[in-house]
C-alpha cells in the first residue's frame, strides 16, 4: 500500500491537465466536475489494484491445480490405452486364439476319453463332440489366418 499512498499523494499534488487551460482562465463547471471525478475514479482503482492482484494470484493457483489433475487423468488414460494396446495387439490376439484352440482340443480329448471308458452315450458324445470340434477348426483356421497376414 505504500507505493498506492505515494502515487496518490503526488496526483494531488500535480493540477489536473485541465486546470489551467487558457493561461489561467477559469473553466467551465463542467470541465471541472470531468477532471474531479477522473481523478476520484483513478484513485478507486489504485484503491482495488491490491484486490485484483489476490484475484489474479488465486486465478493462477486454481489454473494450476485442475492443470495438475488434468495432466493426472491424462497419464492415467495414457497408461489404459497402453495397456489395452498391449493386450489387443495382433501378437496378443494371436496367443489367445492359440490358447482358446488348446482348450477346446483338451475339452474334446476329455470328451473322448470319457466315450472310452463309457462315462456318457454316444448320441451325447457325438452331438458334444462335433461342436467341439468345429469350434477348434474355425479357432485353428482363424489363428491361420492371423498369423499369415501382414498386420
Amino acid at each position: 500500500m505504500d507505493i498506492l499512498g505515494t502515487f496518490l499523494g503526488l496526483l494531488r499534488l500535480v493540477p489536473p491537465p485541465c486546470a489551467s487551460y487558457n493561461g489561467g482562465l477559469a473553466l467551465n463547471p463542467l470541465k471541472d466536475e470531468l477532471c474531479k471525478e477522473n481523478l476520484q475514479l483513478a484513485e478507486e482503482n489504485l484503491k482495488r489494484e491490491p484486490r485484483i492482484m489476490e484475484l489474479r494470484n488465486q486465478s493462477s493457483i486454481i489454473r494450476t491445480t485442475e492443470l495438475a489433475a488434468a495432466k493426472e487423468k491424462l497419464s492415467e488414460l495414457e497408461k489404459q490405452k497402453e495397456e489395452m494396446l498391449k493386450m489387443n495387439s495382433p501378437a496378443s490376439l494371436i496367443h489367445r486364439i492359440q490358447e482358446s484352440m488348446n482348450k477346446t482340443d483338451e475339452e474334446s480329448e476329455n470328451l473322448h476319453q470319457k466315450i472310452l471308458d463309457r462315462e456318457i452315450d454316444l448320441a451325447a458324445f457325438l452331438q458334444h463332440y462335433k461342436k467341439l470340434r468345429i469350434a477348434y477348426h474355425r479357432k485353428s483356421l482363424i489363428h491361420l489366418a492371423a498369423k499369415t497376414s501382414n498386420i
